[in-house]
C-alpha cells in the first residue's frame, strides 16, 4: 500500500510541475536564464528529446493514436499555432514536453495518414510536425502506449492517425 501511495504522490507532483510549466502561454520571448552545471539534469534523464522520428499507429486507452518509433505517445500543444512553422514550448515546458526530433528532413511513417513535416525547434534541432502541429513527448509517460499527458492543462492532446487532436 505504501508503494501505491508513493507512486500516486509522485504522479501528482509531476502533473503539478507539468501544469505549471505549460498550462498557459508565455508572453516572454526571451531565453530562459542559463543553468549552472550543478543544476543540469543528467544526460540519461527522461527529459532528452525523442530522436525516434518514425511515426506509427498504436492502440491506447483513448483509441488509435500516433506514437514515435519507440512506441511513445506523441502530443500536440494548443498554444502552438498550426502551420506557423514554430514551437512556443520552451524552458520548463520543453523540459516536461520534449520535442520529437529527427535527423532526417523526411521522417518515416507507418499507418499515419496526416501530413508529416519538420520545423526548426526552439533548441535548433529538427522537430517533427503532423498536419502543421509540432510534436512532443511527455516526461510523465514511462512506457510505450502511456497517455498520461492527454488533456493536461486542457492544452495537450494525443493525435489520431489523420493528425487530428483527440479531445477527451
Amino acid at each position: 500500500m505504501t508503494s501505491r501511495t508513493t507512486t500516486a504522490a509522485l504522479a501528482a507532483g509531476l502533473l503539478v510541475i507539468a501544469l505549471a510549466g505549460c498550462a498557459s502561454p508565455s508572453t516572454d520571448s526571451s531565453s530562459p536564464p542559463p543553468v549552472s552545471p550543478s543544476e543540469e539534469a543528467p544526460s540519461s534523464s527522461s527529459e532528452e528529446p525523442s530522436t525516434s522520428a518514425m511515426l506509427m499507429v498504436a492502440d491506447s486507452d483513448v483509441g488509435e493514436i500516433v506514437v514515435d518509433g519507440d512506441g511513445m505517445t506523441v502530443y500536440m500543444f494548443d498554444n502552438d499555432t498550426q502551420g506557423a512553422g514554430a514551437s512556443v514550448c520552451e524552458g520548463d515546458c520543453a523540459t516536461n514536453w520534449p520535442a520529437v526530433t529527427t535527423e532526417s528532413e523526411a521522417p518515416e511513417v507507418e499507418g499515419v495518414t496526416g501530413e508529416v513535416g519538420t520545423i526548426e525547434g526552439v533548441d535548433g534541432a529538427t522537430q517533427v510536425t503532423l498536419n502543421g502541429w509540432p510534436l512532443y513527448s511527455f516526461a510523465g509517460d514511462s512506457a510505450a502506449g502511456d497517455v498520461a499527458g492527454q488533456g493536461v492543462g486542457g492544452v495537450w492532446w494525443v493525435l489520431s492517425t489523420a493528425g487530428e487532436r483527440m479531445a477527451e
